[in-house]
């Protein structure tokens, strides 16, 4: 059961707060999620952590159309660690495009991140991953990131376009066997997709490479047609002093799938991290 919360905005968007103790983790969903994907998390840290979460910009169903650019979403989600933890550095738990986002944030302002939980998202942009995949595997990232592109397109156009952008986000959402409640995705969602295809708001390949220098515990799930991540930079990760990698028996959504197992790694891990750093 996750405990009463308090909020705090931040340019306009609720931040959640539950929970108690010195450490905060924010916690940063990705398609097509919103703040809730967190729930079990929260509910199985919230007696030792103050858990702080938001649904991102442009995400909600009566938001306004995101046009943030990354250095500008990277800005945001710094002012964000800075109002939920003013005294020092989070912990960023981050998942899907909340793994993009905050690799960012934590490249750009390392003093902001003072550990990292990734789920399911590694190296997403080195060139090794692309030229690992098969052609097969090329495809179906091609097709359903285009898809959803094309859907945010069509939901900006207006009138019929956005019934027709959200049909299209939910039928990709069913295909990829998405947990989420269908009745919660809109083709606003879609945003980051545009972003990574039709380079809107500047795209996305002004993006850094993916070497966090803090502790880090990746998660993934070993269960899908491809990864996003290298061999070599998971075994990288999981050569470095204070990280840990760990695959799970499931697809994308490992905190949804496999929720026990992922919890007891992630309290363990913390508990360890935070002892160690005093």
């Amino acid at each position: 059961m996750v405990d009463a919360h308090r909020i705090v905005e931040v340019d306009g968007t609720p931040v959640l707060l539950q929970g108690q103790g010195e450490q905060v983790i924010l916690m940063l969903h990705g398609w097509p999620d919103t703040l809730a994907l967190w729930d079990g998390t929260v509910a199985a840290l919230q007696d030792r952590y103050t858990c702080a979460r938001l649904t991102l910009p442009g995400f909600e169903a009566d938001s306004p159309v995101s046009q943030l650019s990354l250095d500008a979403m990277t800005d945001f989600l710094r002012r964000v660690a800075q109002r939920v933890s003013p005294d020092r550095p989070v912990t960023l738990m981050i998942h899907d495009w909340g793994c993009v986002f905050g690799y960012e944030l934590a490249m750009q302002h390392p003093e902001q991140v003072a550990r990292i939980v990734a789920v399911d998202i590694g190296d997403h942009n080195a060139g090794a991953l692309q030229r690992l995949w098969t052609a097969r595997q090329k495809a179906s990232v091609i097709g359903y990131q285009v898809w959803l592109a094309v859907a945010w397109k069509l939901g900006g156009a207006g009138g019929l376009g956005e019934m027709l952008g959200t049909r299209m986000t939910r039928v990709m959402a069913r295909w990829m066997r998405c947990p989420t409640d269908p009745a919660t995705m809109t083709w606003r969602m879609n945003y980051a997709y545009a972003m990574r295809w039709f380079g809107t708001a500047s795209g996305l390949t002004q993006a850094r490479k993916i070497r966090p220098t803090m502790p880090l515990l990746y998660a993934y799930g070993e269960r899908k047609p491809f990864m996003f991540h290298t061999p070599r930079w998971l075994q990288e990760q999981s050569e470095r002093e204070g990280c840990r990698v760990q695959g799970f028996d499931c697809g994308h959504w490992v905190m949804i799938s496999r929720a026990e197992p992922f919890h007891e790694l992630v309290r363990q891990w913390l508990d360890e991290a935070c002892a160690h750093a005093g």
